[in-house]
């Protein structure tokens, strides 16, 4: 069977630019810029942590989670012991949703509860010797409609990663939006934090989340 999370993450992608499920991509800049993601560095007001044992979300990382913003795995839930046809379609569609590029989404922060339209989601990928920066391009590579991407490196909480501001054209609404994401490397692979949003306003309205998110970016102890 399909976890809550998952289905609400296939449900969620499949009306995208509706829900702000745009979850990162596009191509290249030609060198990275230090007026790039999160300039103005303004933070929310903490409200959890997510990451570490008993959360919502295990990750290789944690962070501070904005006030009333919720966390839900995306990981599938695979204790059921049987699955039907409808459930099996359901999990194709979100394998082929899940992924993009080297990584794959594991938690979604839903900005609802706040009073936004958006999210901040997680992705994951394997261990390999691909540093942040190359996990990152790969990931706005394989973002349909995406462009005009800025890269800049960052460092936090003894982390040292990239970040990436891009804009995504939606062929459906015939519009273009900004998005932001970051990664990191860790012993257990590398982490992407995106942020989305229905639109520019509510994804500058959202900046101060990923930033809080940022500044508070730990790998998880063992």
């Amino acid at each position: 069977m399909l976890g809550g999370g998952l289905v609400l993450a296939v449900a969620g992608c499949l009306v995208g630019a509706l829900t702000a499920c745009g979850a990162g991509g596009g191509h290249d800049a030609a060198a990275p810029a230090a007026s790039g993601a999160g300039a103005s560095g303004a933070t929310a007001a903490r409200g959890g942590t997510i990451g570490g044992p008993g959360s919502a979300c295990r990750l290789p990382v944690t962070f501070a989670l904005a006030e009333k913003w919720k966390p839900e795995s995306t990981v599938p839930d695979s204790t059921g012991s049987s699955a039907s046809p409808a459930d099996d379609l359901a999990a194709e569609i979100a394998d082929a949703l899940l992924h993009q590029g080297p990584v794959t989404a594991v938690c979604e922060v839903d900005a609802k509860p706040a009073g936004h339209l958006g999210f901040l989601r997680v992705w994951t990928g394997e261990p390999g010797d691909a540093d942040a920066r190359s996990v990152l391009q790969a990931f706005v590579g394989a973002e349909k409609g995406a462009s005009h991407a800025t890269y800049r490196a960052f460092r936090t909480g003894g982390l040292s990663g990239t970040e990436v501001e891009y804009r995504v054209t939606s062929e459906l609404l015939d519009e273009t939006k900004t998005e932001r994401a970051l990664a990191v490397g860790t012993p257990d692979g590398p982490v992407v934090v995106h942020l989305g949003g229905l639109d520019d306003e509510e994804h500058r309205a959202m900046l101060p989340a990923y930033e809080l998110a940022k500044s508070t970016l730990r790998v998880t102890a063992p």
